[in-house]
């Protein structure tokens, strides 16, 4: 299933997409795509329904994040082999652990800020995996079995505010609406393989990351099971999993974004996200 939210912020509404590409209005008593309705009898209790029996949603409505309230955004940074290497780092022993902040999630077309003072805003395409069963102390063979589906994120970064000004990585990672997530939940059924998905990116056109899944160093199952060592996954948790080479930081000369750009990004099957970046008010 590919599961969304619809309409104005802090309005949203819980749907489908169906088989031809049109949005479906879940019944309003199953609440907001959050907590256990992402679970595998919440998420059954959606499949079980017949998607040419629900409203129909006409037009293009706004799409917000895909999951409603996430209780953690765990992100996972220096997870792909190139992107290490762009970045003249060493390989992790373990995964690079940060978090963002409630207020960086928008929704997957928003306009994204770029915060004042910042000379050093950069994209990030990801794959995003949301949980959907609680998880603590779970081993990599039973991980995925924890995982409700797979979204796009874009892990927008101001890169002197992580990099050159102390402390951790949060405050470069977490401004408001640096995390655009969705446009769909895509249920691990339909999702195939997560080490085996293509994402790319564009900034106005000009094709900046194009790789693969398959780059990761730390797997979605070694990373569920590894977090789930320091604290408990719950569902509707989203944990962002890192990105391929072709990040602003890493050109030659560096680039970084601007008031008035676009950029697209996307994962094949996982669904595509276009931003607008504007000022700070």
């Amino acid at each position: 299933m590919k599961l969304l939210r619809y309409g104005e912020p802090g309005h949203e509404r819980a749907g489908l997409l169906d088989a031809d590409g049109r949005i479906r209005a879940l019944p309003e008593a199953m609440g907001d795509l959050a907590g256990a309705r992402l679970s595998p009898a919440g998420l059954a209790e959606i499949a079980a329904l017949d998607p040419a029996t629900l409203p129909l949603v006409e037009g293009e409505p706004r799409l917000g994040s895909c999951v409603a309230r996430p209780g953690k955004f765990i992100c996972i940074g220096l997870n792909y082999r190139l992107h290490a290497a762009e970045s003249n780092l060493p390989i992790p022993a373990e995964p690079v652990v940060f978090g963002k902040w409630s207020s960086a999630v928008v929704g997957p077309n928003d306009d994204v800020e770029i915060p004042r003072g910042s000379e050093k805003t950069d994209w990030e395409v990801e794959l995003g995996v949301v949980i959907g069963t609680r998880a603590r102390y779970v081993d990599q063979a039973s991980a995925l079995d924890h995982v409700a589906g797979y979204c796009v994120i874009n892990d927008v970064s101001e890169r002197a505010y992580q990099l050159e000004r102390g402390g951790t990585w949060d405050k470069g990672k977490g401004c408001d609406t640096f995390g655009p997530t969705g446009p769909w939940l895509v249920t691990a059924d339909e999702a195939g393989d997560p080490q085996a998905l293509r994402l790319w990116l564009d900034v106005d056109g000009h094709r900046y990351q194009d790789g693969n899944t398959s780059d990761m160093i730390f797997t979605v199952a070694e990373i569920v099971s590894y977090l789930s060592q320091f604290c408990t996954l719950e569902p509707g948790d989203i944990i962002s999993t890192g990105t391929p080479k072709g990040v602003g930081m890493g050109q030659k000369p560096q680039v970084y974004l601007r008031p008035g750009q676009t950029v697209r990004l996307g994962i094949d099957g996982l669904g595509e996200q276009t931003q607008r970046f504007v000022a700070a008010a």
